[in-house]
């Protein structure tokens, strides 16, 4: 058999005999030509099947072959201006590996509902793999921007015995004798990380038992979290807009074919560079107001509010000093004015709402614990996070991106539910 290769090497073997191995994409016929869409998870290539060129019995396979059959093609590389990527292959033989019969997803417009319950099949269409394969460049960016910044990943563990976000929103599982939590968030244990290495982050599932069916809700999704001691909340800020405005020139340099797929304007996300807007929970309260929303101070933003805000910006704007008592029990009040946190969200533009959140931590011992008991919480269950204040506090801060809303809104999706594989929502569980 000839050298077996992927479409996305294909330009290093023209002039070349190759074997293809993959599956039916599409086909079309005219005559004494098959012309046969054949995709491997690399990419798409047309392998031309022509009459005179094979055997009677791979003429007539070729003419059978129906959507997602498994097949092996072998030809000659050849360059061709009409493709996409450039080539085609001059089809000299084909072999069929399993059959494919009464596909489900067919050129046809289906229904969400149809296309979630075939998420499995739903998978391998080219606007999956264009999503899919941005939200691989996110994951690579984010790793590469902290890896090469001198960070640590420190995993934290999925199975907890506490709340960090809140204990309306938990997953409770049993765990042997005792009563265990889907981790909301691996912050905790960063926070013990960053003492002892200085600059952590963790990358890895959180869930949330939230109640809702927005297009920007899942109970489980993926979420990088970086942590640093001897850091404030500006520090935390400047870090966050270096972060986000790295990510996303890397997919604009170098997933551009797949923004194309998506239809989605790069011109947008080119203007995503330093500085990003910064203003104030109060003067976001201003600008609601001046819009005609009637939320006041002291209450947290909904995505309609977020939405109204980012509308004022070309890129994604920072709100900093929320009311504490809207925000968890481990942020540090303001100095300056004891009502309100140390902390920041980060909005992204379009109205596709919080990507970022964040702040300093409190960093005393007796300010925590009154912060703990205050919230109902148990000290007890909080004591190994209560000695980080113990033995050498110092300040720290940190946040939290979900991969799943940035990976929305860069390729401009209408719902977060297409940028995992196998999504999880309230009313979804399968496949």
């Amino acid at each position: 058999m000839a050298e077996r290769v992927w479409i996305d090497e294909i330009s290093g073997h023209e002039g070349k005999e190759v074997t293809l191995c993959g599956w039916l994409y599409n086909k079309r016929s005219s005559g004494k030509l098959h012309f046969l869409q054949v995709r491997d998870g690399t990419g798409i290539i047309q392998c031309v099947v022509f009459q005179g060129d094979v055997a009677a019995d791979v003429f007539a396979l070729a003419g059978g072959l129906t959507q997602e059959s498994a097949l092996q093609v072998t030809g000659t590389v050849k360059k061709d201006k009409r493709s996409p990527i450039g080539y085609e292959l001059a089809t000299a033989n084909v072999t069929l590996v399993d059959g494919s019969t009464d596909y489900p997803i067919g050129p046809k417009e289906h229904g969400v509902a149809f296309l979630m319950d075939n998420r499995h099949l739903w998978l391998r269409s080219s606007r999956q793999h264009a999503i899919l394969r941005i939200r691989h460049e996110v994951i690579r960016a984010v790793r590469d921007f902290f890896d090469d910044r001198g960070f640590t990943l420190l995993d934290a563990p999925v199975f907890t015995p506490n709340a960090c976000e809140g204990t309306s929103t938990l997953f409770s599982t049993e765990y042997f004798n005792t009563q265990a939590y889907l981790t909301q968030s691996g912050q905790l244990y960063n926070e013990a990380g960053a003492m002892a290495f200085g600059k952590v982050y963790c990358f890895g599932p959180t869930f949330r038992a939230e109640k809702s069916k927005t297009r920007r809700h899942l109970t489980e999704f993926w979420m990088v979290e970086p942590e640093m001691a001897y850091c404030d909340l500006e520090q935390t800020m400047e870090l966050a807009e270096a972060f986000v405005e790295s990510v996303v020139q890397r997919v604009i340099d170098r997933r551009r074919p797949e923004l194309e797929t998506l239809a989605r304007d790069p011109a947008g996300l080119a203007r995503v560079q330093r500085p990003f807007p910064r203003i104030t929970y109060s003067e976001a309260i201003d600008l609601l107001q001046s819009k005609g929303n009637e939320t006041k101070w002291g209450e947290d933003f909904g995505g309609d509010e977020e939405t109204l805000i980012s509308a004022e910006f070309d890129r994604p704007v920072m709100i900093h000093r929320y009311p504490a008592q809207c925000k968890a029990f481990y942020m540090k009040n303001d100095p300056a004015d004891a009502k309100l946190a140390l902390c920041v969200d980060m909005l992204a533009p379009e109205g596709y709402g919080e990507i970022i959140g964040g702040g300093q931590r409190e960093d005393d011992y007796r300010t925590l614990l009154s912060k703990i008991e205050s919230h109902r919480l148990s000290p007890e269950t909080f004591q190994w996070y209560l000695d980080l204040r113990q033995y050498g506090s110092v300040p720290h801060a940190g946040f939290g991106m979900g991969i799943e809303r940035a990976v929305a809104w860069i390729c401009g999706l209408k719902h977060v539910r297409e940028t995992i594989p196998f999504p999880r929502m309230m009313e979804r569980l399968t496949p």
